[in-house]
């Protein structure tokens, strides 16, 4: 009797399970719907509005206007707070001005995260690297929003959370998380206004300064090869893969991605000059150096980018100098 009461209680369950199942197929489903509307959804909305973007102690205030017309995008980001400075795109050709500098740089003053290259485009196989799931809805700056969690299959990334507007699939929020929860970074829009109707003026520089202007690479270009001339890299995170090369100054850089998160190498000639190692982390991103000997040559190991510290010691521990020569050293 006791086995016949076990089965007919396991029969009663199966329909509960299967609902289960419908219900995180359903999830994943759409979860994986509105990430094929995120990239195309951040170029080709239109709309203004201010955004908060805040990484550990570091809080930055910006407006924004972007527009997609005629096949290509316009953008204004002008900061509210400490120095005055300004951003302007115009297709592929960035403009910036910031009064108050004297040198400066753009990958410094562009916010990263949701403007990222990685969330310009459309993530390219998340499943392998991430758990995506629809987790629920919310308001955001006025704006009816579906929520979705990217949960790291491992623990060489962060988990990613994501609010979309439901109309456009636009970003309107994201945290960037800790297995445990914890926030390392976060965005936000706290004014926003989706909407066709912008004049040009939103789109024309406005400060007087130095003006420093920078031609973007074309997306439709294939990204540069990673260049790792006389040096390799032993290990990276399952998922991430070579993308364009950033900007390394005397030394070489090579940049990956995995379609959400990215990281940069650079190895350069140390010189005479004696750097601190080990990590530093502002929010989601980590810096963690490292200083090789290859012969007679001293060479510095930097890795850069949205990854834990222990995964960033991991792939700096993994460069080895194969020729020396192939670097030329600077006087420092």
């Amino acid at each position: 009797m006791t086995h016949v009461v076990r089965a007919l209680a396991f029969l009663l369950l199966l329909p509960a399970l299967a609902v289960r199942a419908d219900i995180a197929a359903d999830s994943a489903a759409d979860a994986d719907y509105w990430l094929e509307r995120l990239g195309p959804a951040l170029n080709m909305t239109s709309y203004r509005g201010v955004f908060v973007y805040a990484r550990g102690d570091q809080v930055s205030t910006m407006r924004v206007a972007h527009r997609y017309r005629d096949g290509y995008v316009e953008e204004r980001l002008v900061q509210q707070d400490g120095a005055n400075g300004e951003i302007v795109r115009k297709g592929m050709r960035v403009v910036c001005v910031l009064p108050d500098h004297g040198r400066i740089q753009l990958d410094q003053v562009i916010p990263s995260g949701p403007f990222a290259e990685a969330f310009a485009s459309q993530p390219l196989q998340v499943s392998k690297w991430y758990v995506p799931e629809k987790v629920g809805e919310d308001r955001v700056a006025g704006y009816a929003s579906v929520v979705v969690a990217l949960k790291a299959r491992d623990g060489f990334r962060y988990d990613h959370r994501l609010w979309l507007e439901k109309t456009t699939g636009l970003l309107v929020k994201s945290h960037v998380r800790t297995a445990a929860g914890e926030v390392l970074e976060r965005f936000q829009f706290t004014s926003l206004e989706i909407t066709d109707d912008l004049p040009d003026s939103d789109f024309e520089v406005q400060l007087e300064g130095r003006e420093v202007r920078r031609d973007l690479p074309d997306p439709a270009a294939s990204p540069a090869p990673a260049r790792m001339n006389g040096w390799t890299l032993g290990w990276r995170p399952d998922g991430f893969m070579p993308a364009a090369a950033p900007r390394s100054g005397s030394g070489q850089a090579v940049a990956f991605s995995d379609g959400v998160a990215a990281f940069s190498v650079f190895v350069e000639p140390r010189g005479r000059l004696d750097m601190p190692t080990g990590a530093s982390r502002i929010g989601a991103t980590t810096a963690y150096m490292r200083q090789l000997d290859a012969g007679k040559n001293g060479f510095l190991v930097t890795v850069v980018g949205e990854i834990p510290p222990a995964t960033a010691r991991r792939v700096a521990n993994s460069v080895a100098i194969d020729d020396a020569m192939a670097f030329t050293v600077q006087p420092q």
